[in-house]
């Protein structure tokens, strides 16, 4: 698995970052709208519960964009680089190259954008109001894109069962915590519905919808009993794909 997802009880990794702050520096905010726009343009939104109107909206982005790709360019980052960046820089890089690796734009044009608003930073930015657009981000913010789904068979584990989390074979998006992987918890809520994710995961056990369970864990089952404070549980919401009967 790979070493970002293996926080949890890990050593010498330096100070925990205690920012309270949700944007600490201005572009913060602009990144984090830019993602917000990419995903209510995304084209799957077409198979999307609400009746988005992706096919008719004014604009030349025609691609997928969801959270599982901005996680997936952040976790194909070099480890050690990814621990050297602040998180919406994270977010910047993941971007920029997607849309570099898509054609909107080569790596040429992005760094002469660089360098002409590092020599005139009051210069002002790109400002073109598109009102259709702005209808489509406050519909999508309002009405998401992953809709409660029903089940086809019945959710495999009850409320109170022992279980084991899952160690499946590292793939490049992940949605089980790599400090979770092989503990043994308890289910401690079986949610109604079922739910699938924005891309199959493959080996990882993601794709069509399945139940996902609250998992209850002992802190020292995960970092050890010296290391975890008394009579502390941590919870967790797992696909059914990531969990295995205890025995």
């Amino acid at each position: 698995m790979k070493l970002q997802h293996t926080l949890g009880g890990l050593q010498n990794l330096g100070p925990v970052n205690v920012e309270t702050q949700v944007f600490v520096e201005p572009w913060e905010k602009r990144i984090f709208g830019i993602h917000t726009a990419m995903m209510a343009e995304s084209t799957h939104l077409s198979g999307a519960l609400p009746q988005y109107p992706v096919a008719g909206l004014p604009t030349t982005f025609r691609n997928t964009w969801t959270w599982a790709s901005l996680r997936t360019g952040a976790e194909g980052m070099q480890p050690f680089e990814y621990f050297k960046y602040r998180y919406y820089e994270k977010w910047l890089m993941g971007i920029s190259q997607f849309f570099i690796d898509e054609g909107y734009l080569s790596a040429d044009e992005l760094n002469q954008k660089i360098d002409y608003y590092r020599a005139n930073p009051g210069a002002p930015l790109p400002n073109q109001p598109n009102p259709a657009i702005a209808t489509q981000i406050h519909e999508y913010l309002t009405k998401g894109d992953s809709p409660l789904r029903g089940l086809t068979q019945a959710p495999r584990f009850a409320q109170g069962d022992e279980v084991r989390v899952a160690d499946p074979d590292a793939v490049d998006h992940t949605r089980l915590p790599g400090y979770l992987r092989n503990k043994p918890g308890k289910v401690d809520l079986v949610y109604p519905g079922a739910f699938s994710y924005f891309v199959s995961t493959g080996p990882d056990g993601i794709g069509d919808p399945m139940p996902v369970y609250r998992v209850s864990v002992d802190a020292a089952e995960i970092w050890g009993k010296e290391k975890s404070e008394p009579n502390t549980t941590i919870y967790a919401d797992l696909f059914e794909a990531y969990l295995q009967p205890s025995n």
